[in-house]
């Protein structure tokens, strides 16, 4: 099994931030665009090569986010229509997310088999997000997953906040 950490509020107004093994050591790169339209995050590996892109969707009436690893697109998170609490599905081929991710406390599945875990550590270096990875083969999906699942919140708070202000 392997631990990786991802920093809690990621998403700063550079867009770029690291996730870290154990041993605080960078594990992948993430950057995001921020003024570019569609808005997209990148995951590199530590030699700089893209694993994973997740891409929100422009001209959607509600937003929706496609995760890429390898080239493959291998799921779309999408809000729901409702008119009290946000709601959103997560689409994916054999992979399924249990439990609130909402709160990042929640399993990645294959095929009914937990291949990770995502729950949210207090440590000394700041709040962060703890991804089990049970599968390495899964590794870069994982980390795509909780990089598109943050980004979802984020896009929403940027959303309820603009709501609020007008």
């Amino acid at each position: 099994m392997k631990q990786l950490y991802i920093k809690q509020k990621i998403f700063s107004l550079s867009g770029k931030f690291t996730v870290k093994d154990q041993e605080e050591n960078d594990v992948y790169y993430v950057e995001g665009s921020f003024m570019k339209i569609p808005k997209t995050f990148s995951i590199m590996n530590v030699t700089r090569s893209e694993v994973a892109l997740i891409t929100k969707k422009v001209f959607s009436f509600l937003p929706k986010f496609f995760v890429e690893v390898n080239g493959q697109e291998v799921l779309t998170i999408k809000k729901e229509f409702s008119f009290f609490k946000a709601r959103y599905t997560i689409d994916a081929v054999g992979i399924e997310v249990q439990g609130d991710w909402w709160d990042m406390d929640f399993q990645v599945l294959q095929h009914g088999e937990v291949v990770g875990k995502v729950s949210e550590k207090l440590f000394t270096w700041g709040d962060s997000y703890k991804v089990e990875i049970l599968n390495e083969e899964l590794e870069a999906i994982i980390v795509a997953i909780v990089v598109a699942i943050d980004c979802v919140k984020e896009d929403q708070a940027a959303a309820a906040s603009a709501m609020s202000s007008n």
